[in-house]
Order: C-alpha cells, then sequence, then structure tokens
C-alpha cells in the first residue's frame, strides 16, 4: 500500500470573473521511504503540489475535487484540527527560505520546544534533550549553544540544516522539501542535499524534493514527476526519464543544461515561456513552444501513454520514439545529447552542485 497516493487532484483560484486552474487533475502514488522529485520551470505547479499535499493553499486557492490519501487518511476532506496532527507529526514541509521559515524573534530552542510539545506529552528539559539530539544529527556544533541562539545569529547553511532538524524532530514519515536549497551558495548547497539525502535513508522516510535542476533530481530521487502548466507530463523511474526523456519538454529542459553545450558556444534554451493561468493554451499546454506540434495538439489534450517505465502525455511521443528526431529547443537532438545515448554523465557531474548545474535549468 502507498504510503501517499494522489487521484485527480484539481487546485483552482477564485478571481473576480473566473477561477484558473493551477494544477488539473495531477496523479501519482508515494511509497514508504521513496523518494520522488518534482521538475519543471517557475510556474509549472511544483510548489502549489507540495503546498496542496499539507492542504496549505490559502484563500483566494481551493481543492476543486481528488483525493490526497496519506496513510489511509483523505486530507482533502479533513478539517484543522485533524491537520494538525497530520502536519508535523506524520508529514513535514521544508520551505525555500530558512529566515521566512524560522521566527526572527524566538531563539532555536524555543522554536524547537514548542514543536515537540504541541504534539507530545514533554516537559521542557525532556523537549530540550530531543532538541539537541535532532541538532546533532543535522551536524550542528555545539547544539546546547545553538539552542540560545537568534535565527540572524546563524548562517544560511546552519538555518538550513535547523529547518532539516525541525522537520524531523517528530519523526515524520514524509518530508515535503520545496526547492531546500535554493537561497544558499553553491558549496553549501551539496552539504544540504547529501545531509537530507543521508537522513531520509538512515531513518526511511519518504521524501518530495521538489526543485528546477536535474542534478539535483539524478543524485536524490528515485523517480521523478515533469510538471508544466498545472500538468503531470512525463513521469517514470528517474534515470529512465534522464537517459532517454519521451516528451518534447523533458528534452527541452535536458538540453538547456550548460553541460549540453560546448564551450564557446550559446545555451540552448526552450523557446518561449510558461503561460500564465489566465491565459493556459487550449489542447497540450505546450504547443506554443513545441517544434513537433500538429493541429491536434492544439485542440486536444493528450492523454497519458505508458511507454515501457515511463509514463508521457504526448500525441507525438510514438512518431518521436520511431525515428523522427529529438525535440525541445526546436532542433532534432545533437550528436553526443547524453539523453540520446544513455550517458549519464552529464547530470552525474551535474550533481556534484558546481555553479553551472544550479544556474540550469532551462526555465
Amino acid at each position: 500500500m502507498a504510503l501517499l497516493s494522489v487521484k485527480d487532484l484539481t487546485v483552482k483560484f477564485a478571481m473576480r470573473e473566473q477561477s484558473v486552474t493551477a494544477l488539473d487533475g495531477i496523479s501519482f502514488d508515494l511509497a514508504k521511504g521513496e523518494r520522488l522529485g518534482i521538475v519543471g520551470e517557475s510556474g509549472a505547479g511544483k510548489s502549489i503540489t507540495g503546498f496542496s499535499l499539507m492542504k496549505l493553499i490559502s484563500k483566494p486557492g481551493f481543492i476543486d475535487r481528488g483525493q490526497i490519501q496519506f496513510d489511509g487518511r483523505d486530507i482533502a476532506k479533513m478539517d484543522e484540527p485533524a491537520l494538525r496532527d497530520i502536519r508535523g507529526n506524520h508529514m513535514a514541509m521544508i520551505f525555500q527560505d530558512p529566515m521566512v521559515t524560522l521566527n526572527p524573534v524566538l531563539t532555536i530552542g524555543e522554536q524547537m520546544v514548542e514543536t515537540l510539545r504541541a504534539h507530545r506529552k514533554l516537559s521542557l528539559e525532556e523537549a530540550e534533550q530531543i532538541a539537541i539530539v535532532k541538532l546533532r544529527e543535522v551536524y550542528i556544533p555545539s547544539p546546547e549553544e545553538r539552542l540560545r541562539q537568534y535565527p540572524h545569529e546563524l548562517s544560511g547553511g546552519m538555518r538550513q540544516r535547523i529547518i532539516i532538524a525541525i522537520a524531523l524532530l517528530l519523526e515524520p514519515k514524509l518530508i515535503i522539501a520545496d526547492e531546500p536549497t535554493t537561497a544558499l551558495d553553491v558549496t553549501i548547497q551539496a552539504d544540504i542535499m547529501d545531509l537530507m539525502l543521508e537522513l531520509c535513508q538512515t531513518n526511511k522516510v519518504s521524501l518530495i524534493l521538489i526543485t528546477h535542476d536535474l542534478g539535483v533530481v539524478n543524485q536524490m530521487t528515485e523517480r521523478t514527476l515533469v510538471m508544466y502548466a498545472g500538468r503531470i507530463i512525463e513521469s517514470g523511474r528517474t534515470r529512465e526519464i534522464i537517459n532517454d526523456p519521451q516528451h518534447p519538454y523533458t528534452q527541452g529542459l535536458i538540453n538547456a543544461l550548460p553541460q549540453q553545450t560546448l564551450p564557446g558556444q550559446p545555451l540552448k534554451q526552450i523557446p518561449g515561456s510558461m503561460p500564465s493561468l489566465t491565459n493556459i493554451p487550449t489542447g497540450c499546454a505546450f504547443h506554443p513552444r513545441c517544434a513537433y506540434a500538429t493541429s491536434r495538439c492544439k485542440t486536444e489534450i493528450p492523454r497519458t501513454l505508458r511507454f515501457g517505465a515511463v509514463e508521457v502525455a504526448c500525441h507525438e511521443v510514438e512518431r518521436l520514439k520511431a525515428g523522427q528526431g529529438k525535440a525541445g529547443t526546436g532542433q532534432p537532438a545533437a550528436n553526443g545529447n547524453a539523453s540520446a545515448n544513455g550517458d549519464t554523465s552529464a547530470y552525474d557531474e551535474a550533481s556534484t552542485y558546481d555553479e553551472a548545474s544550479a544556474n540550469g535549468s532551462g526555465s
């Protein structure tokens, strides 16, 4: 039985004249202990997905339909008291910016102790001891001293480690990490990602990693969802998607990595930009940017088809697989494309979090 099962989840935002759709019928499962990546450009619906899973969508947003089954309970139908038991206790979230997440007027110790005592019957001393243990687990030096400090007294990397420690305080079954290294220097990103991977494997915690960085996804996750304009357009085992992307958009993201371009040549990019929620194209939302779009793509939403271990929502994927060329940048795949010949070395290099991979997202 899956730990998390999302079925036909649709999230809308009420506007004055109409409602706009931010998530359009997405479905996926997550097994216990599994690590799942969600990738796409800004505006694809990645963060909205993470917030929806914890029912943190605030007005004017609302869940229009669908199920979010977590450990046998439907989060979409829960009231606030029931959600309080789920959030933090069984499901935790790591946000992009630790300075926004942490309360600037409370010490680290006060925030960690408050979290523990809100869900557990613990004395102050017992809660502090648990907090110290968790800080040691994320390799915070002198944890007793850090408990007395305020967030502004710590470095960015240390603040993010503390956020991870807070997420692990109540030993949740699932952690949702929304771009957890965005505000950090490239050199610190590697340490944070290695730490998260180690903790998830050691504690058998499921992970949903929301990111734009395919190098990070390649190192951290077992399965990947590629999102575009609120829909999942490709999903499957991470290595399968990295080695042989099927959807033109996924191919475009991979081709846009700096590792895919020879020195001295301009970087490849996907033409155009992500559509706004108020102007989603008819049919396949990617068709205005796709070099292989047909008249069918402009009028008919593609259904999801399975090709081996990968599921793809694209009308033209069969033709592309038959040797008509790779899409994404408006050109067939160039010789030496790692995704075309099954070589993942470019993405393994990206996983070392050098400056190029941190900035190469195709967005």
